[in-house]
């Protein structure tokens, strides 16, 4: 089973997905997790990241590991270095462009290809896996995305500057040409403004469980 989960930055996609999969024993994939890599590894050779050409043709050639949920450039596990300010503030540019999506759709596909997953991201359910069993749209207020950014302490920013900038990453990626943010017509939605991790989590697993049962229940008519 694929449950794609989408949403905004900020919004939880990430303990919510990793407490969903501790729940039902899938396998978690960040998706986001592989444009930060490419962000990542293009910082550090110093390319220009505003040139199209130039960041596609780089993220064809890098070979990257993911083992265990976490990233190897080369030898070096950079999975750490991927939520850096640098990184935040270039991901939504570099994630905007085709050939990097492909590249990186075609990883997901791969991984799931494999096992049940629950897998995260802006167009998980509508480009990447639009024929998921299961698909979620978490959602929650700029201003509390912008407070649990800032109460997470990782960031050097201050409340102000990460609320400016969860609303310059949403305008990014609700207007990008390709793998904009967009709520699929089936999905489930999730307000998650006032709830708590526990809480949102009850509610797709819930919907697991009736998927599941459904599933079982059209196998075992069929044999019958």
């Amino acid at each position: 089973m694929v449950v794609a989960i989408d949403g905004p930055a900020g919004v939880g996609k990430s303990s919510i997905s990793v407490e969903l999969a501790r729940k039902t024993g899938f396998h978690y994939l960040n998706s986001g997790n592989f444009y930060r890599a490419v962000t990542y590894a293009a910082l550090r050779e110093n390319l220009d990241l505003e040139k199209q050409s130039t960041v596609e043709s780089f993220a064809a050639t890098i070979e990257f590991e993911y083992q265990d949920g976490d990233i190897y450039l080369a030898e070096d596990n950079i999975t750490a270095e991927l939520h850096s300010d640098q990184v935040d503030a270039q991901v939504a540019q570099v994630s905007s462009f085709r050939g990097v999506r492909e590249w990186v759709n075609q990883r997901l596909r791969e991984i799931s290809s494999r096992r049940d997953i629950i897998v995260e991201g802006r167009d998980i359910s509508t480009v990447v896996f639009p024929d998921a069993e299961l698909k979620v749209f978490l959602d929650a207020s700029p201003e509390v995305r912008a407070r649990r950014r800032f109460d997470q302490g990782v960031s050097g920013l201050s409340l102000d500057e990460i609320a400016e900038g969860i609303r310059k990453r949403d305008e990014i990626d609700r207007s990008k040409e390709w793998g904009r943010l967009v709520r699929a017509e089936d999905a489930l939605y999730v307000d998650t403004s006032g709830l708590t991790i526990e809480e949102v989590c009850a509610k797709v697993v819930r919907k697991i469980h009736e998927i599941t049962r459904k599933n079982i229940e059209e196998t075992e008519s069929k044999h019958e």
